[in-house]
């Protein structure tokens, strides 16, 4: 391993290699098929779809489709459960009695560089690591593991798309195959890297621009300079209507973009979903009313008192802050601790309290992960088809993919990927009062309820007022003080909800690392705020 350990990199076949076609055949009959494939097949599995109304398709190790049939029988609605991700797909009738698909499964529309690189590191012996690398970074990457060596063969998976590489160590070079199961999607021949590499170099041409009364000269030319680093997307609509849609770094209206944080606000939506269903009686319900017996061994007389508003609001008292002021980088119960744990659940439960339920709030995510658990303990479907067909579907929202914890199930503390123009959706929904496009999907109550500011969040430095898990801001014009309610995610994902001007902006970025994962704050106050209020 020692004489590979280098960079290597080759050529992927098609920029269209990981845009796979999805195909079920036969259904409702004994002889069903479910096939993937791009320019080849890649799976072919028979099932029996005779006796089920939900179908479940087991078609590879660790991988699996299950999904709906629409009551006029002319789509499936369903998920691919592929690694840590849950990829939403809408299937259409054919003419030839077969439902058609496209699965996305590095979630961009098709790749602008088909360049691929691999680093070997560590090599010693059977030892070492590897990391593939697309050429086209609006792709988040991949979460690489179980690296393993047989003789000239190498091994190694992405634990995020569900992805398998085997490659075959030869004189000068690498044959690498990528594979979803034991189908193969690609082979590539890799040679030892000789220059630097290129990966994101995209013209900040501006893609799907729209044309309005709103001009924002001025913060197109930074952007494009780079006075704000990856930003990726900025898109406003007032009254319902889509005034400005602007892309830069190559992202495109296609693009699932990773919401990180800013998807808790859509996690409370679901709670919001389950009570205006009646699945719960109310908000002041202890979390142990939902919890298996397993975890009833938790419960003393405080941890009883969190409850599911505690939970909505980052009250709970757990010691579970995940940044700031009060964090305590040693506590199970912080996100970067529980999810290297087997039982996120156990570990949050079994971790110290720091105050009385509903008193302080503090910011952290396993608080929306124990609602995540509540809610799916109450729903008849699967968590994701719940979510699917009673909020997305409603929206009009197909191409988005749900990030998963360890057990499969939708992790309701961040981490859906939708378009910007989704994210737009999801905003004005909250903005029309639990309404879109004349559809009521929300209650009134519940919206009422989410806006409200409980407490102040006290972990972070602006004390930002806090409801159902959404951020409260307010903004400084020369003539007024401007109310905005905000989701929030790391990287600087934003959804701007701003009642007085009836207005919704997203702001989608990149900056995960560099200290600006507010800087959308300072381009909505400086270059959009003003506008608006002309």
């Amino acid at each position: 391993m020692k004489d590979y350990t280098s960079n290597w990199e080759g050529k992927i076949e098609s920029s269209r290699t990981f845009n796979i076609k999805v195909e079920i055949e036969n259904l409702g009959l004994e002889k069903a098929r479910f096939k993937i494939s791009n320019n080849k097949s890649i799976i072919d599995y028979p099932f029996d779809s005779k006796s089920t109304s939900i179908l479940k398709i087991p078609f590879a190790e660790n991988h699996s489709f299950e999904g709906v049939l629409s009551e006029n029988e002319k789509e499936i609605n369903g998920f691919i459960k592929s690694g840590l991700l849950l990829y939403h797909l809408k299937l259409t009738l054919s003419n030839r009695n077969s439902f058609v698909g496209v699965w996305n499964i590095l979630m961009v529309d098709k790749l602008k560089s088909e360049k691929f690189y691999l680093s070997l590191e560590n090599g010693s012996g059977n030892n070492y690591e590897a990391y593939p690398f697309f050429g086209d970074n609006t792709f988040t990457g991949t979460w690489c593991t179980n690296f393993q060596k047989e003789n000239d063969s190498l091994f190694f998976e992405d634990f995020k798309t569900g992805l398998k590489f085997k490659g075959k160590l030869l004189p000068q070079k690498i044959n690498l195959g990528i594979y979803i199961g034991d189908g193969l999607v690609s082979q590539i021949d890799l040679k030892k890297s000789n220059t630097d590499w290129e990966i994101g170099l995209f013209d900040t041409i501006k893609i799907d621009k729209i044309t309005g009364n709103l001009q924002f000269e001025e913060m197109e030319k930074l952007i494009a300079k780079d006075s704000f680093p990856n930003t990726h997307s900025v898109l406003i609509s007032r009254k319902g209507e889509l005034i400005y849609e602007n892309y830069f770094d190559g992202y495109n209206s296609n693009i699932p973009h990773q919401m990180k944080s800013a998807s808790k606000s859509i996690s409370s939506a679901i709670v919001g979903i389950a009570k205006d269903k009646s699945l719960f009686i109310n908000v002041e319900q202890s979390i142990f009313d939902f919890l298996p017996k397993k975890y009833q061994t938790y419960k003393d007389s405080l941890k009883s008192k969190i409850n599911l508003e505690s939970l909505l609001t980052m009250s709970s008292g757990i010691d579970a802050v995940d940044y700031g002021i009060n964090a305590n980088a040693e506590s199970p119960a912080v996100e970067d601790n529980f999810q290297m744990t087997k039982d996120w659940t156990e570990t949050i439960l079994n971790s110290k309290m720091i105050n009385r339920p509903n008193t302080k709030a503090n910011y952290g995510s396993a608080n929306p992960y124990l609602l995540g658990v509540a809610i799916d303990s109450i729903v008849s479907e699967s968590l994701a088809l719940f979510i699917d067909k009673n909020l997305f579907q409603p929206l009009k929202i197909s191409n988005y993919v749900i990030q998963s914890d360890l057990k499969g199930k939708p992790y309701f503390g961040g981490g859906m990927y939708l378009t910007p123009k989704d994210m737009l959706k999801f905003g004005e929904l909250y903005l029309g009062k639990g309404k879109w496009e004349s559809k009521r999907i929300l209650s009134k109550k519940w919206i009422k309820n989410s806006f409200k500011n409980y407490r102040n969040l006290e972990n972070v430095q602006e004390k930002n007022g806090y409801g159902y898990l959404w951020w409260h801001n307010t903004y400084e014009t020369k003539r007024k003080r401007i109310k905005s309610i905000e989701a929030r995610g790391n990287g600087g994902q934003y959804i701007f909800v701003l009642p007085s001007l009836k207005t919704v902006v997203v702001i989608t970025a990149g900056n995960y690392r560099n200290g600006k994962t507010q800087q959308p704050e300072m381009v909505f106050e400086k270059y959009i705020l003003p506008y608006l209020e002309n």
